[in-house]
């Protein structure tokens, strides 16, 4: 009965697809805030299973990142099995022998959501089956096992126009009916920021990330790239950014083999910037240190403000960076960032400086408006009618949130 329902909804799809008259429409009500969760490839790249996946979210519930606000357990590339002979896509029964229903049923069952991994061209980057073709079939298939967020990818994909292949497949999860969040994820290579406000949630800016802070991984024909290569592509961004569609800076790399302050650093960034903040770790292995950077609650509610502004670059002394980000209430949080492979002492006489953001239409004179300020790593309190000073190790950040007075 489910099968014959499911060709059914694919036909009617591919009908529904055929004759142009699909209202372009995404599930407006997901990602007013930027995506929280956690994705397998960073660490696992093909091998995945559904004895992971269930320890993942395990791991997440056990670990206080679905209290800190966590909710996705996305499974990347290569879950895939082959297509039966009507075209509907099947799972890797080696890998996932229970089922993609069964998966997100246990998922589910833990208070979060299930995500899942397709391509726009006939392949997967890894040489799965990709989507092209199929992409309401897949809908409807990922409809039916319970599946809540899609990750589309951009590989094989030569000669296809990337502006009509996602809105095909926005088309498609909204014709499914089930609310799904979608995440291009085109590396940014046909600038989506211009284009896919109206269709998906997030759009990649850059190609993969790499765990670095300031490094290009060169793979031959494309390169991954560090943390600070990855903030520096966001320049002129930020216009883009807002409920419901953000500027994604890639999956984090936070507990995968940089050092603490490069991993706080790295969360920090991500946070400001309004990224969604996906985890690339292992959840079950983590150390108290990376658990504590992936659920400081206070930088979470920085990136997961309802404003939704996209920090700024304020002041740029070489080294040393600072970016402001608007917040609800008149709040600001202030992100100072050492870029140096070395320690900086650094001072900042907040009454000298004025802010102003064109985009959001915030200001600051800071000789008339006084603000107390609250560490976010380390706890400390002051007043920006005091001078500031910071000592600041390599490849570091502090982060200040700042409240009227």
């Amino acid at each position: 009965m489910i099968k014959k329902l499911l060709i059914n909804a694919g036909l009617f799809g591919f009908a529904l697809a055929a004759s142009m008259s699909v209202s372009a429409q995404k599930f407006e009500h997901l990602a007013k805030t930027p995506q929280l969760g956690w994705n397998s490839w960073n660490t696992f790249a093909c091998d995945v299973n559904e004895k992971m996946i269930r320890e993942m979210a395990d791991a997440m519930v056990a670990s206080g990142m679905k209290d800190a606000g966590y909710e996705y357990i996305n499974i990347d590339d290569c879950w895939h099995g082959e297509r039966d002979k009507q075209g509907f896509i099947q799972v890797d029964k080696k890998s996932f022998p229970s089922g993609m229903k069964a998966l997100a049923d246990y998922v589910h069952s833990k208070g979060l959501k299930l995500g899942i991994y397709s391509d726009a061209g006939n392949t997967t980057c890894a040489g799965r089956p990709g989507s092209r073709g199929h992409e309401y079939q897949d809908a409807v298939t990922y409809a039916s096992w319970g599946i809540d967020y899609v990750k589309y990818d951009w590989c094989d994909t030569k000669d296809i126009n990337p502006k009509a292949a996602y809105a095909t497949m926005r088309d498609a999860i909204h014709k499914a009916g089930r609310p799904m969040l979608f995440s291009i994820c085109e590396w940014g290579d046909n600038k989506p920021w211009e284009w896919a406000t109206d269709v998906g949630h997030s759009w990649r800016t850059t190609g993969d990330i790499y765990p670095c802070w300031n490094c290009e991984h060169n793979h031959g024909s494309w390169s991954s790239w560090g943390v600070l290569p990855i903030l520096d592509k966001q320049a002129g961004l930020r216009k883009y950014a807002g409920p419901g569609h953000w500027n994604d800076m890639d999956m984090m790399e936070v507990g995968n083999g940089m050092n603490e302050d490069e991993d706080r650093a790295h969360f920090s960034l991500w946070a400001m910037m309004a990224s969604p903040l996906i985890a690339g770790n292992d959840l079950r292995k983590m150390s108290e240190a990376t658990k504590k950077i992936l659920t400081n609650k206070d930088m979470l509610a920085i990136n997961q403000d309802k404003l939704g502004i996209q920090a700024m670059k304020w002041i740029d002394e070489g080294d040393i960076e600072i970016y402001v980000k608007p917040l609800e209430k008149g709040d600001y949080a202030v992100l100072f960032l050492n870029r140096a492979d070395t320690t900086v002492n650094y001072s900042l006489d907040w009454g000298f400086h004025y802010m102003k953001d064109d985009i959001s239409k915030h200001e600051i004179f800071f000789d008339k408006k006084k603000f107390n300020w609250r560490d976010i790593w380390n706890g400390g309190k002051g007043s920006t009618a005091e001078k500031l000073n910071l000592t600041m190790a390599a490849h570091s950040v502090a982060v200040l949130r700042l409240t009227p007075q």
